[in-house]
């Protein structure tokens, strides 16, 4: 009997870091395992699901996503995996945040050796619940762990213990996910896919959704995933082509599944894809000419804008080559111009106003380009009917003086008191006369201007978000947070990283 070794996922940004922690002691004779290692948080988060850690090693500041925000992350989705925050002496006030989000030991960097990192280490192992295995079990878990590695991209020493399990020549890699994007496959469906593929070959669970299969009949290995597993359980499988070298398995992964995986965004009807489905001829796209459909819609030419429109939707629904950020950027971009233009033609789109970000948030979260097109299209029938309403906000020379001015001066510190003396209005008269032809008030008027110009900057640049909280206008900067995070949902800084993740 054995007892299981405690796994290690180690994350910094400092390459000399990582080799010196992987170096400093002999894992495997104290009873560890080193199963990856990344550069920063989206990184590590990537490969959790490949290598299943029970610890995090992990630096505080690093780029695209730091150890405050991964930690935070992992104990929401995997509260059973410990992490260790590696930190400078000036990095304090970070640690004492990520204490908050749970993790239970922190070593500085400077202080850093092998003695006081095991120490760590083995009191967190204690914490484990402790599991016997036997041979059988025990060669198993050596095959899968391997198998981990190499998805990964770790090489690992051949072995026959990697390939004796195993009772065929060929392999194939396949990805099962939920059609509806629901995340982890249960028990149930783990143990009947298991159970049915049996009769092809060895079969096993590499993660929660990637298989390696081991059989020679792979024509009836597809017939039955498209045409049982698939349907049963509502998955779309991502399968390789067969290979024969097991030792393969990485580069398989890497240039076939995680391909598969991307382009699965643009075929949710295809319930077995693979690349054999990419060898659909892709043409060219030609770039959306954003100016002629902007004057389009200014001429009132509605029918032709959006027949263009619809066009182009076709057409990169189409480009699977189309990285999905892309894709949806554009769906998102024309959203904000439509209503942007509605609004500078005086039309009444206060509820456009409101649904625009429901619409926006369903894109971001679509997990197909059938669902974004949908989003769209509901959009646009919106918006048809704002048009087709023709009862605009009435000429107003003043109402739109005072917008102007406001959008000309909002990084000032504007009042409703000097915007009233500029225009020689009565301040209490204005607040009314500006609800009623705005239908919102001043204050949320020039709130929302002030956070659009933020979001921008913040995606832009890298200013310090206290520097973009004045260049908008705002002298407090506790009160600019507090406004992004009531118009946007999320706070200035975690904007910033989302934006930035996905442009990674």
């Amino acid at each position: 009997m054995a007892l299981e070794r405690g796994r290690l996922l180690i994350v910094d940004d400092e390459i000399l870091i990582r080799q010196g922690i992987k170096h400093y002691v002999n894992w495997e004779q104290e009873g560890f395992e080193i199963v990856g290692e990344a550069a920063h948080g989206q990184e590590a988060l990537d490969l959790i699901e490949v290598v299943k850690p029970d610890f995090i090693i992990t630096d505080i500041v690093m780029p695209i996503m730091d150890g405050e925000e991964l930690t935070r992350i992992v104990k929401e989705k995997y509260p059973h995996i410990e992490v260790i925050v590696l930190s400078s002496f000036g990095d304090f006030d970070y640690v004492r945040s990520t204490f908050q989000n749970g993790v239970l030991d922190y070593i500085l960097k400077p202080k850093l050796d092998a003695e006081s990192l095991l120490a760590v280490l083995r009191k967190m192992k204690k914490r484990l619940p402790a599991r016997k295995i036997d041979e059988e079990e025990a060669l198993n878990t050596f095959v899968a762990n391997a198998v981990r590695k190499m998805l990964s991209g770790y090489e690992v020493e051949h072995s026959l213990k990697l390939t004796d399990r195993f009772l065929h020549r060929k392999y194939c890699l396949v990805s099962v996910e939920q059609r509806d994007g629901t995340g982890e496959l249960s028990s149930a469906v783990k143990t009947w896919i298991n159970s049915g593929l049996s009769e092809q070959g060895y079969i096993c669970f590499i993660t929660d959704n990637i298989l390696l299969i081991n059989g020679d009949n792979f024509k009836a290995l597809h017939s039955f995933l498209e045409n049982t597993v698939a349907i049963k359980y509502n998955l779309q499988l991502i399968v390789s082509g067969e290979f024969e070298d097991f030792m393969q398995i990485g580069k398989i992964y890497k240039e076939e599944i995680l391909k598969l995986i991307k382009c699965s965004f643009y075929f949710p009807d295809i319930p077995v894809l693979t690349v054999q489905h990419l060898h659909i001829t892709v043409t060219d796209l030609e770039k959306f000419h954003l100016d002629w459909f902007i004057n389009e819609f200014k001429c009132k030419r509605f029918d032709s804008a959006f027949a263009y429109l619809e066009d182009h939707v076709a057409a990169i629904s189409s480009m699977y080559t189309l990285d999905v950020y892309e894709y949806k950027s554009f769906f998102s971009n024309i959203i904000f111009n439509i209503t942007i233009l509605l609004s500078n033609m005086e039309y009444e789109i206060h509820s456009l106003e409101q649904s625009k970000y429901v619409y926006l948030k369903g894109i971001e979260e679509a997990n197909s380009a059938e669902e974004v097109v949908k989003k769209l299209e509901c959009f646009l029938r919106d918006t048809k009917t704002v048009i087709n309403t023709v009862k605009t906000k009435p000429e107003n020379v003043n109402i739109k003086n005072i917008i102007a001015y406001m959008n000309e001066h909002y990084r000032e510190p504007l009042t409703l008191t000097n915007v009233a003396q500029h225009f020689h209005f009565n301040p209490s008269y204005l607040s009314s006369y500006f609800s009623t032809h705005m239908k919102e008030g001043f204050s949320e008027y020039l709130n929302r201007v002030r956070i659009e110009e933020a979001s921008k900057l913040l995606v832009a640049g890298t200013a310090p978000i206290s520097e973009i909280s004045g260049i908008v206008g705002y002298s407090d900067h506790s009160y600019f947070c507090k406004v992004f995070k009531k118009m946007t949902g999320l706070s200035p800084s975690q904007f910033r990283r989302r934006q930035w993740v996905e442009k990674s």
